[in-house]
């Protein structure tokens, strides 16, 4: 089966996690802890690091903040990146103590001087800049040569702000352009591909609670991955940041271009089902969540058809009426009783 053709795009370095060109697909989140309070924010990023977070931004909204960061960086081993509105000041304390990368849009932070102090400051310290522009933050000009919030406007809004930093012969940017609509956000990094080579952060804003979210993330982040366009993304739920990152890892490894351990398979219920099929699936993936294997594993409800419908699988079961079938690559290998599945199932595993 052919593998999904990545768009090739200049490579940056953001604090030793490089995106772009052939590099991996980078996982972000974004802190929801008060950036102020640096130990919280400290364990907050260990844990979202632990599940699987590559990059980590948090928010910069006053020098307390940005004093923080000093603190953050000697406790953390990911990359961090500040998220800064308007004041310049704010981004140039924030890279002298030490963040990794600034989020911030230079046409919003005032006259020359300020930009071309921000961008000197990034240069020397070779931080790269991330252009973030969103349908609910359009220039004013913009809006009304529009007429309305669009894909070309905000298309336009990037390359206008990354016109500002090539102004000064700096090209160490990512670029992203979020909005809350799915369809929206699929034309506008169509259009914003083709016109620029920088690596492009994905994800769609606002997009709902964990639930809901989940789903409407998963649409759009792959359909836009499918298109082979995306460097890095971040999955934005009302939740938890954990679940952002849990998120991300299925998308990335239902497209195939990323391996997070166990991928399991399973069937959806059916009147020829004679297990508690749902039960076993979910301690199976229970069970799998910590196991660093790069496998497919199957939950069929069918001895019947299970072992064939999973023959991609590495190793499988299939329930039947007492008992059920353990399978490797469509081929049985065993029967065995149907209270031993799961044991025989995780035997099996660990010898893969």
């Amino acid at each position: 089966m052919e593998k999904i053709k990545r768009r090739l795009t200049k490579e940056v370095n953001i604090g030793g996690v490089k995106i772009g060109a052939d590099n991996k697909i980078a996982i972000q989140s974004m802190c929801n802890t008060d950036t102020r309070d640096a130990k919280k924010t400290i364990e907050q990023i260990n844990a979202l690091a632990e599940e699987g977070c590559e990059i980590v931004r948090v928010a910069v909204p006053d020098m307390e903040a940005c004093e923080s960061i000093a603190k953050i960086k000697k406790g953390i081993k990911i990359p961090l990146v500040a998220d800064i509105h308007f004041d310049y000041r704010l981004a140039l304390e924030a890279m002298k103590n030490g963040v990794d990368k600034v989020r911030i849009n230079p046409g919003n932070i005032g006259d020359e001087e300020r930009i071309k102090a921000v961008i000197t400051m990034a240069k020397e310290r070779a931080i790269p800049i991330r252009i973030g522009v969103n349908s609910g933050s359009l220039e004013k000009d913009i809006l009304e040569k529009y007429g309305a919030v669009t894909p070309n406007g905000l298309v336009e809004s990037a390359l206008r702000h990354i016109d500002i930093i090539e102004r000064y012969d700096y090209n160490n940017i990512v670029v992203s352009i979020k909005a809350s609509s799915v369809p929206f956000s699929l034309a506008t990094y169509s259009i914003l591909s083709e016109k620029i080579d920088y690596p492009l952060h994905l994800g769609i804003t606002e997009s709902g609670t964990v639930k809901t979210g989940t789903i409407k993330s998963a649409v759009g982040i792959g359909s836009i991955l499918s298109m082979g366009i995306g460097d890095t993304i971040r999955v934005s739920l009302t939740g938890e940041p954990i679940e952002e990152i849990r998120v991300a890892k299925e998308i990335l490894k239902s497209l195939e271009l990323r391996e997070f351990g166990v991928e399991l398979i399973s069937c959806p219920t059916c009147g020829r089902t004679e297990v508690d099929l749902i039960s076993i699936a979910n301690e199976v993936e229970e069970r799998c969540k910590k196991i660093n294997k790069n496998i497919k594993v199957a939950v069929m409800g069918c001895a019947v058809n299970g072992p064939g419908e999973a023959k991609g699988a590495d190793i499988g079961i299939a329930g039947g009426k007492g008992s059920g079938l353990i399978f490797r690559k469509g081929e049985i290998i065993k029967k065995v009783p149907e209270d031993k599945l799961i044991e025989e199932l995780m035997k099996l595993i660990d010898t893969l």
